[in-house]
């Protein structure tokens, strides 16, 4: 709770090894919350949160994790190349920076510096440094939001690319379609609620089941 406001309201939601998980709904339905307390960014009200078995603030679990958040905090006279080798040291087997300018697809702006990126490619030099750790766990939240759809898709195909290693991915979106692109399994957050879950297919099962009509006083 953020004082009178219940940001989630008896949720549960597991993330299982190896697959993606979507945490989808409008904005504000409470995805950033639950995403900042299975990090340990946020102590939850009543509950808890465990991250490998144990505490999310726990150096041992943070080691196998990396993020993507909508802040980022990006120093912006450091260029790219400089930005992942400052993170790799932070983690005992990173991923070469190399590696990562390929995977994230920044090789040919390497040396520019972040404050001269294109929006794009910001958004890829965050992925970049949430993966840079080599992690077990991803986190990332909505991390196409403001990007074209042709960039979008371009950045479906860096994470699928990433995820041949066999790892878990927590996502959160309101794009149906990036969770239907992605995810092996959806969590269908509104106001703070689980309100759905399951596996695309059948999230749009239930959708395809239901009428929707739209009556108004225009006259044709």
């Amino acid at each position: 709770r953020f004082g009178a406001v219940t940001a989630l309201d008896d949720v549960s939601l597991e993330a299982r090894p190896g697959e993606v998980l979507a945490v989808l709904g409008p904005n504000g339905a409470g995805k950033t919350t639950a995403i900042s307390c299975m990090l340990g960014l946020l102590q939850p009200t009543h509950g808890s949160a465990r991250l490998f078995g144990g505490s999310p603030r726990a150096a041992s679990a943070r080691m196998r994790v990396g993020a993507m958040l909508q802040i980022s905090g990006v120093p912006e006279t450091l260029t790219v190349r400089e930005h992942l080798s400052s993170f790799a040291v932070y983690y005992p087997a990173p991923l070469g920076v190399d590696a990562a300018l390929d995977l994230a697809g920044l090789t040919a702006v390497a040396d520019r510096q972040y404050g001269k990126l294109s929006g794009g490619q910001k958004q890829r030099l965050h992925f970049a440094l949430a993966m840079i750790g080599n992690p077990d766990l991803l986190f990332l939240d909505e991390p196409t939001t403001g990007l074209d759809v042709a960039s979008r898709r371009e950045f479906w195909t860096e994470i699928r690319g990433f995820l041949e290693g066999q790892r878990t991915v927590v996502l959160t979106t309101h794009y149906l379609e990036e969770a239907d692109a992605l995810a092996d399994r959806m969590v269908l957050i509104d106001k703070g609620r689980i309100v759905a879950e399951g596996t695309p297919a059948e999230i749009k099962r239930r959708a395809a089941a239901r009428r929707v009509r739209a009556v108004t006083a225009l006259s044709l």
